[in-house]
């Protein structure tokens, strides 16, 4: 599953980006294209950057998931 992050920092072949509060490093060896501050990637494997997304597009996937995400149940929580 790829959510989307954006880019809050970039040296040289690496970058940190954001998702959902969480911030961390991610290489952009794999991308075929410049990369920008606050540009939105697909992040696979944990650690590679893969392809730039739209903010539009970006959004849209955030609040999917952000609503799925409001509708698990906490883990001490009977399904």
């Amino acid at each position: 599953m790829a959510i989307p992050s954006r880019v809050l920092a970039i040296e040289g072949d690496m970058a940190t980006v954001e998702c959902f509060g969480v911030e961390r490093r991610v290489s952009l060896m794999l991308m075929d294209e410049p990369v920008a501050l606050g540009d939105f990637l697909i992040i696979q494997s944990g650690a590679f950057a893969v392809e730039r997304v739209s903010p539009e597009q970006a959004r849209e996937s955030l609040d999917y998931f952000a609503e799925a995400m409001r509708e698990v149940p906490p883990p001490n929580e009977a399904i």
